[in-house]
């Protein structure tokens, strides 16, 4: 048997025992770009997955935590019905099919950003996130790093020349300069239309009757894929929100949510008064292009490194992210020229021979 049969095999038997029928079968549920994988089972008519998390590979211990303090501030994660964390297998309540993503449309988009950023708000101002791992100069300028490496010389074949580094560099300092000036708080760093669920009710009803799994008022929508969580500037996952790498919207649009978000922000004591709109929005701008920056890296290495091509076809969304934000910004131009040069004519959703 091989690595990943064996691995099937320890997993089904795992939540045959855990569900204490030896008849069940799992499904494909979904992955994710990490090493963990999402399996659909059926058991007496509820639906339920497992999540496997090799520990050697995604320790599923902070998922685990996690979890918890986002559920104890009442917000809709996958209640947890057992667990072995030495083999890395969790039974975990389905929330469903329904992600945001296909969901979104002109219609549906303010109801359901509106109880996204009810969330996102909740999550800040109830959950305590400064005994996280800080999201801090050193974290942000690794993922900066990406970009040159995996996406400009990687995928793109440019080596930047000795001034044009100092370009790159300069253009990273502002981004970091401007993280560090946002509030501290609890950062989910993937709060978007893929790891959302439209849950209008416990998708399993047979947790309600165990108050030990599930609790009554859990805040919608359903969300997912927070292990990662870092405690950071407090724009960073409205920016992911608003400006998702998977779907785009009317700027004037998207800047009337992120100013609705600053006004809640500083009724529920985030940010200080002072924080106006034109302060605010430059926070959302630039960590949000920080977020893109480092994005092109990422959706780069993980068709190079990691064999997943799926998302270098988001590439072209994600550079007009970074091209349109820099752009608006003096300090900026020469970044955003420089990146604009080295793509050039180029299909970027095209990869590159080895």
């Amino acid at each position: 048997m091989t690595a990943a049969s064996d691995r099937a095999a320890d997993r089904l038997a795992w939540a045959r025992a855990a569900l204490h029928d030896d008849s069940l079968t799992l499904e494909p549920a979904s992955a994710d770009a990490s090493f963990r994988s999402y399996w659909r089972t059926h058991c007496d008519g509820s639906s339920w997955i497992v999540m496997d998390s090799p520990p050697a590979l995604e320790d599923p211990a902070p998922w685990l935590a996690i979890g918890e303090r986002l559920r104890a501030a009442g917000l809709h994660v996958p209640a947890v019905r057992a667990h072995d964390l030495a083999q890395g297998f969790l039974l975990i309540e389905d929330l469903g099919h329904r992600l945001y993503l296909p969901a979104l449309d002109a219609s549906s988009a303010d109801a359901l950003y509106g109880q996204a950023m009810e969330a996102l708000l909740r999550i800040q101002s109830a959950v305590d996130g400064s005994s996280l791992p800080p999201y801090n100069h050193a974290f942000l300028q690794r993922e900066l790093e990406l970009m040159p490496e995996w996406f400009l010389q990687r995928h793109l074949g440019y080596t930047p020349a000795c001034e044009e580094w100092d370009v790159i560099e300069q253009a990273f300092t502002v981004l970091l300069h401007n993280a560090a000036e946002q509030p501290r708080v609890f950062v989910h760093r993937d709060f978007h239309s893929r790891n959302l669920l439209i849950v209008e009710a416990p998708a399993d009803p047979a947790l309600l009757s165990n108050p030990g799994i599930i609790a009554p008022g859990l805040l919608s929508p359903g969300i997912i894929d927070f292990q990662g969580a870092l405690y950071g500037p407090l724009a960073y996952d409205l920016a992911s929100l608003l400006r998702d790498c998977y779907i785009a919207w009317d700027e004037a649009r998207v800047l009337d949510w992120a100013e609705a978000y600053r006004r809640r922000a500083e009724e529920a004591g985030l940010i200080d008064p002072s924080v106006d709109a034109t302060r605010f929005r430059r926070w959302f701008d630039l960590i949000g292009l920080q977020r893109h920056v480092k994005v092109l890296g990422i959706f780069c290495r993980l068709w190079y490194r990691d064999g997943k091509p799926g998302y270098l076809a988001d590439l072209p969304r994600v550079l007009g992210y970074v091209l349109g934000v820099a752009r608006r910004y003096p300090e900026l131009a020469d970044f955003a020229a420089l990146v604009e040069r080295c793509v050039g004519s180029r299909d970027i959703t095209e990869p590159v021979a080895a």
